[in-house]
């Protein structure tokens, strides 16, 4: 029996302009179902190694810090995305109210032809601390922000809010969305207190953190049952990941990427837990959280260099999902035996160099068309990417 699959692609939001309508281009060309930017201020990139050693990227950028406002960039794509639907994964209810992030995607919404799909998260430091952004409790302030969302989406007339940090009183939102075309609300949900959240309030789990496929349907599982509690029906919520490939044309050309500065900086964004399971310490402390604590703008070049060495290859190789098109695909594949719906595909070999971006990008759109379904995945009308 054949599985329907829709992947995505992510866009960084980054200079220069002109990437958002090339990757937009790349998704209608593979089939692919989304395109998702993100919402940052600060890159997870450090300001202290971004020269051409670590990515030929920085050539054309002095800093990996420009960052574009993702609603912005979703209202100038619209009219040209056709099919596609357009997401944010994630922004988050700090230093946006969900009243205004329900506003943008109504009128997202009635610029597009598919419903939008707003991806929140309970945040991460780099967007909030230099700022001055409060963050405690971050995932209650979260669960207050998805009810007022739903309800922004649905009410009709005045409606009030009373919670811990959010308060609304004969609050009106009368923008209703076009039918069949009411915006989508995705968590980026890995712990027990967001997985139930997503079961209970969500119409997609979008993690981002990489597992393997019994752990990614343990968890999946988790979702499901907490829709089953709040009276929903699970299969009504789709089931995404973000996979951060590196495709190569053979071995050797996969082990030179894996060993690539940019590769191997991946493995600081995973929590100190990880690091001891390989049998090592975070640089970044022994209580590193991984992503969410990242502050990668105060990290000097001595710091970076010497955390990118200290990183364990298989470690670096567990972030990513790293091989031959084929291989890739037949990795996806096992995820998608555990449930997995929607692959959206970052290239981390794209900022290798010139040569590897465009095979990665002919990989990525290989990978999509071989992906939407169960049996495309076998099938041998779908061409192998060039060597």
């Amino acid at each position: 029996m054949s599985r329907s699959v829709s992947p995505g692609i992510v866009w960084a939001t980054s200079a220069p302009a002109a990437a958002g309508p090339g990757h937009l281009t790349c998704a209608k060309l593979a089939g692919m179902g989304s395109l998702w930017t993100v919402d940052h201020l600060i890159s997870p990139f450090p300001r202290s190694v971004w020269d051409t050693d670590f990515s030929f990227l920085a050539k054309g950028s002095p800093t990996p810090d420009e960052a574009f406002d993702f609603a912005t960039v979703l209202g100038h794509l619209a009219a040209k995305a056709g099919k596609v639907q357009l997401a944010v994964g994630v922004t988050d209810p700090h230093r946006r109210h969900p009243v205004s992030l329900a506003q943008t995607f109504l009128t997202l919404a009635h610029l597009t032809r598919r419903p939008p799909i707003l991806g929140l998260g309970a945040g991460e430091r780099e967007n909030l601390d230099p700022y001055g952004v409060p963050c405690d409790r971050p995932v209650t302030r979260l669960a207050e922000a998805v009810q007022i969302i739903r309800r922004c989406f649905d009410a009709e007339g005045p409606f009030d809010f009373t919670g811990e940090y959010f308060t609304l009183d004969q609050a009106v939102l009368d923008l209703r969305a076009p039918q069949g075309r009411r915006p989508e609300l995705w968590l980026a949900a890995h712990g027990p207190r967001m997985l139930e959240l997503t079961g209970r309030y969500a119409d997609g789990w979008y993690p981002w953190e990489p597992v393997d496929p019994d752990e990614y349907g343990r968890r999946l599982r988790e979702v499901h049952d907490a829709a089953k509690r709040a009276g929903r029906d699970p299969a009504a919520i789709s089931a995404a990941q973000v996979l951060t490939v590196v495709l190569g044309r053979d071995a050797h050309h996969v082990r030179r990427l894996l060993g690539a500065k940019s590769v191997r900086y991946l493995a600081l964004l995973a929590d100190a837990r990880a690091w001891r399971s390989f049998g090592a310490e975070h640089p970044l402390g022994p209580d590193f959280r991984g992503a969410m604590d990242l502050l990668p703008h105060r990290y000097s070049r001595a710091q970076v260099e010497a955390a990118i060495d200290a990183a364990p290859a298989e470690l670096v190789a567990s972030r990513v999902v790293a091989g031959t098109p084929k291989q890739v695909r037949a990795r996806i594949g096992d995820l998608v035996d555990a449930g997995l719906q929607h692959p959206v595909l970052v290239a981390a070999s794209a900022m290798v160099s010139p040569a590897d971006a465009v095979y990665s990008m002919a990989g990525l759109l290989w990978l999509s068309r071989g992906l939407r379904t169960r049996q495309a995945r076998i099938s041998p009308s779908v061409q192998e990417v060039p060597a």
